[in-house]
């Protein structure tokens, strides 16, 4: 008995020794794991916190940017006289003269002096135009000179005390994935700051190719009252003026295009030493590459601009460029698409020299170009017009002159079942004699779409022929 109860305590004890150890056991290797994630959560916050003072470090100070460039932006008030027929409620209440209308939109000092930019279309055709600056003076505002390709207009106030200014940036430097600031009077809400990101560079919104676009796309929400007013970078320079929305309801849905400051600096330039704009002119006709267009063409490069024609006398055909060629770079901008080569040759001269890159015969080539004065233009209906060279103007027993140079290919066939051919003279167009294509782009800037449109052109037979076009 006593040695059963021996046995029984024994069995006891060492079952509760047992269970003592197994308990004490968990209870380590609980407390190292709970330690473990401890360390762990731990270290969680200390990495967030670091990584908030790296990423805090890297944003911008909107607010200083905002302060330091939100005085040098302006609004810029138009008024024209309506020439509307007059109705019956005008008759019935007296209403017999002119109604006024009234544009609103956005404009960037960019001198003490008072120089101001803005878009062409926010002033076209003013008779009057106001600036209100962010302080509340009112100025009256004389109209320099404007440039319908690139939407540019320069204005200009009198002061007597100088005015904040913007200073320019360089919008070839940009990035896509800058932080930018856009700065404007949308909706009549002046002085509104909004910002985004550079989404794209060096963008055509046109598909014609009418027009001279390279444009910055950013998703800073931009809306009517807007256009003309500053894009800027961080440190507060000017790298564009905001023109243009795309839409479906004609309000900011996510994208908004801005003129870069190196064209709009360009253009201001001009204005105020010439008159008018001067382009420097490269000489080639081209496309393009992508891979299906290069797989077409035969070659292995699947982005720059392919050379289809070199202008006879030109820049580039001075220089030995030739069809083929491919232009990859130019003074070290990258040529990926054609309005990567329009814009930036928006920025430069007649007699200005670039260095351009190309690919000939899968080898790097790199040449000196002198530019050249532009002498052709897009006219939609007919194609590119161009100004008679010395030869041509003594074939045709005139001063000056313009001729077909190619056809747009969407009216190619209406004019050769007429007989005109690439190499006709335009003698005028809406009874105005055309000498030079400054005649045309003339035309062009007092027309919009739905204006009758009468053309005179001397055929191979030396032969005047009509065509009216309603």
């Amino acid at each position: 008995m006593k040695k059963y109860l021996l046995v029984l305590l024994s069995s006891i004890v060492g079952g509760i020794v047992a269970v003592y150890m197994y308990e004490k056991l968990t209870s380590e290797v609980f407390k190292k794991e709970n330690i473990s994630n401890l360390v762990l959560t731990e270290q969680l916050p200390i990495n967030n916190v670091l990584n908030s003072t790296i990423l805090s470090q890297e944003r911008p100070d909107f607010v200083k940017v905002a302060e330091n460039t939100i005085n040098t932006v302006v609004h810029v008030k138009n008024s024209l006289s309506s020439n509307d027929k007059i109705t019956l409620e005008d008759l019935m209440f007296g209403r017999g003269r002119d109604q006024m209308q009234i544009g609103t939109g956005s404009g960037v000092i960019v001198s003490a002096d008072g120089y101001i930019i803005t878009n062409a279309h926010v002033i076209d055709k003013a008779e009057k135009i106001l600036i209100t600056t962010n302080d509340n003076k009112e100025f009256e505002a004389k109209l320099i000179g404007s440039d319908d390709q690139n939407d540019i207009a320069l204005l200009k106030v009198e002061t007597e005390n100088e005015l904040p200014y913007a200073i320019f940036g360089d919008s070839d430097a940009t990035k896509i994935g800058e932080w930018v600031l856009a700065i404007g009077n949308p909706f009549n809400l002046t002085s509104t700051v909004t910002a985004g990101i550079i989404s794209a560079k060096a963008r055509n919104l046109d598909p014609t190719g009418s027009t001279t676009q390279s444009f910055i796309q950013t998703d800073a929400a931009v809306n009517p009252g807007n256009s003309g007013g500053a894009l800027v970078n961080t440190m507060g320079q000017l790298i564009g003026i905001n023109t243009a929305i795309q839409s479906q309801t004609g309000s900011y849905i996510g994208y908004s295009f801005a003129v870069p400051s190196n064209i709009a600096k360009k253009v201001i330039e001009d204005l105020m030493e010439f008159g008018i704009v001067q382009n420097g002119f490269l000489g080639v006709t081209g496309t393009a590459l992508d891979n299906s267009i290069a797989k077409e063409l035969s070659t292995e490069e699947i982005e720059g601009f392919y050379i289809n024609s070199v202008e006879n006398y030109s820049g580039a055909d001075l220089a030995g460029m030739k069809k083929g060629d491919i232009i990859k770079y130019i003074d070290d901008i990258k040529i990926s698409k054609f309005s990567d080569l329009k814009g930036y040759l928006s920025t430069k001269r007649p007699n200005d020299l670039v260095m351009v890159e190309l690919i000939r015969d899968k080898k790097k080539k790199k040449l000196e170009v002198i530019l050249n004065k532009n002498e052709r233009i897009s006219f939609n209906v007919i194609g590119i017009l161009k100004n008679l060279s010395k030869e041509e103007l003594k074939k045709y027993n005139k001063s000056s002159g313009v001729k077909i140079s190619d056809f747009n290919k969407r009216y190619e066939k209406y004019w050769t079942d007429y007989g005109i051919e690439i190499g006709n003279v335009i003698n005028s167009i809406n009874g105005v004699e055309i000498k030079s294509i400054s005649d045309v782009q003339d035309i062009l800037n007092e027309m919009n779409n739905y204006d009758p449109l009468r053309i005179e052109i001397i055929n191979s037979e030396n032969e005047t022929e009509r065509f009216n076009f309603r």
